[in-house]
């Protein structure tokens, strides 16, 4: 076989989306953050809602997603990516909104802004990227940071009669009436990968038809806060991370 033959496109395999800029992203070897920004792209494209997509980035490792992935973005001051998407999508009815936060962005600092914009049964979709840990500014407690996990600010492990507990915010969000689609993936094989594009789209799709709040937690590593190797950071997170917060749909009011 030719090159010629083989570069046709019927045999095209695997190409990198469109949307994504060609740009090194800053994260981290096996950060989680790079595969998510990826099926995000893809889906908006295979959706063709390219010039109709806005974007909302966190305060965080995520604050230049507006760099890679080539659509309309609004930054939001910390945590209050809820409230922007909000107006976005009040302004815009026929726009694709979504914010993309992490867990000190979404269930800390923001948590007022994500909760009353998920009861709200805002027509939006809110990804959440869960690592339990603050990556961006040197590894402290996070409120998803599991109990006994180290971090620079509970060096001997979380303890829950002094830290509390770790906020399950997918949870809550389940039990909120303005809610139509909320789950939890993660990106860790392929399997998982294709899990969460399906769940991407379908909660893009909800958000489009109406249908009210959708929020899609991923469950991440991070291997700088961590101190871990990205495989076995990928192991500890299948260990730990995934006994606490369980993978699958926890809600879906349109089945």
């Amino acid at each position: 076989m030719t090159r010629e033959e083989i570069i046709r496109p019927e045999n095209l395999v695997y190409q990198k989306p469109e949307l994504l800029n060609d740009l090194h992203m800053h994260y981290c070897p096996g950060c989680s953050h790079g595969v998510v920004h990826k099926l995000i792209a893809e889906t908006i494209a295979e959706m063709g809602m390219e010039e109709k997509a806005i974007g909302i980035s966190p305060v965080g490792c995520a604050v230049f997603a507006y760099r890679y992935i080539d659509i309309d973005w609004q930054e939001a001051a910390h945590g209050r990516a809820p409230a922007l998407a909000t107006a976005c999508k009040r302004l815009w009815p026929d726009r694709l909104v979504f914010t993309y936060q992490g867990d000190g962005d979404l269930a800390c600092i923001g948590t007022a802004e994500s909760i009353h914009a998920l009861n709200r049964g805002e027509n939006i979709t809110i990804i959440f990227v869960n690592n339990a840990i603050y990556g961006m500014t040197g590894g402290q407690m996070a409120p998803t940071t599991l109990i006994g996990m180290k971090t620079a600010t509970c060096p001997y492990g979380r303890d829950p009669e002094i830290h509390g507990f770790p906020l399950k915010i997918t949870e809550i969000a389940a039990q909120l009436e303005g809610t139509t689609y909320v789950t939890r993936q993660s990106v860790h094989n392929v399997a998982a990968i294709r899990k969460a594009k399906k769940a991407i789209r379908k909660a893009f799709e909800y958000s489009m038809q109406g249908k009210g709040s959708n929020l899609i937690e991923i469950v991440g590593t991070c291997s700088s806060g961590w101190k871990m190797t990205p495989e076995k950071a990928n192991k500890w997170m299948e260990e730990h991370m995934f006994e606490y917060y369980k993978v699958g749909d926890l809600k879906d009011t349109n089945l």
